[in-house]
């Protein structure tokens, strides 16, 4: 029986002799692959119903085939994973725990400038003193913690956020024995972030710590360092609050006047402490290796927030 062409023409072909035909059977391009050859096969073969069935069976033995012949995903075992993470970290470069703590703490640090009265001088000029500190967020609604020597007096207070704008701000709480002061920010930004406190109950000396303030007004700057001791005291003659301080930490990050009530936080970023004041024996009042901090948990209650 004749097979029926796969394609058909308005005019009929003429019949090629048997020479000829085989001769174009030679010069006619192969088909490609058993599975597409099977499918030309049926379909030229069948008809109705059954050839419909006979169709759909060849399309599904097609696609059987080429899932079969498809290259199976390869596995990823746990030595594949492992030298994926050694590479991305030879090839990277991480930002270390300081630079992370500093960018967790940096939108709560705040510039504290304290105005003092106008004095007026023997010839008739006058001047306006002002102690620059630092102050730290607390609360989104604008409630920050500064340290009560730096705003001790003075008639007016101005705040500088992390973004750049400015705001007046009151003094709304004091704990003397503890040198801390509570400001309220008269205006605030809208994106203002308070930072994290975190419980001092386990920090040990040894432990890495960064102070974040304006030393001599320049900042915000970091110094890095480690908790010196614990449970220190500072005599009424050895701060500038003129009140003696107890249940302080010491630390070796540098700090110099305006780091006055920053923030000391641990490589989270979290604040444990408030950076109260340095020892130094000398007039220069610049550090020398000791410095001293309130614990956050002092800071805290001076606020009205309930401890750890």
């Amino acid at each position: 029986m004749r097979k029926s062409a796969l394609y058909s023409s308005a005019s009929s072909p003429p019949r090629p002799t048997p020479g000829a035909a085989q001769a174009v059977a030679d010069a006619s391009p192969p088909r490609t692959g058993p599975a597409r050859r099977l499918l030309a096969r049926l379909t030229g073969q069948s008809t109705g119903f059954s050839g419909a069935v006979t169709v759909l069976l060849a399309l599904l033995l097609v696609l059987s085939l080429s899932a079969a012949l498809r290259p199976a995903p390869q596995r990823l075992t746990q030595k594949d994973i492992n030298a994926a993470v050694l590479k991305t970290l030879a090839t990277s470069r991480l930002p270390s725990p300081e630079a992370r703590a500093y960018a967790a703490i940096r939108p709560s640090v705040v510039r504290v400038v304290g105005q003092t009265k106008t004095r007026r001088a023997k010839d008739g000029s006058s001047s306006a003193e002002r102690s620059v500190g630092t102050g730290v967020v607390i609360m989104d609604k604008g409630v920050i913690l500064t340290n009560l020597h730096v705003v001790q007096g003075t008639v007016s207070i101005k705040i500088t956020f992390a973004d750049g704008s400015e705001s007046s701000a009151a003094i709304v709480n004091v704990q003397p024995e503890n040198d801390l002061a509570v400001l309220q920010a008269a205006t605030i930004p809208d994106d203002l972030q308070a930072a994290t406190l975190r419980s001092t109950t386990g920090l040990r000396p040894g432990d890495q710590v960064m102070a974040v303030g304006y030393p001599f007004g320049i900042g915000p700057s970091s110094s890095a360092g480690v908790v010196s001791g614990i449970r220190r005291t500072l005599s009424a003659s050895e701060n500038e609050n003129e009140h003696p301080i107890n249940n302080l930490f010491q630390l070796d990050a540098a700090a110099n006047p305006g780091n006055s009530g920053g923030p000391l936080v641990t490589m989270d970023g979290e604040v444990v402490g408030i950076v109260t004041a340095i020892y130094n024996p000398s007039e220069q009042h610049t550090f020398i290796g000791i410095g001293f901090a309130v614990p956050v948990e002092n800071a805290a209650s001076a606020a009205g927030l309930s401890p750890f």
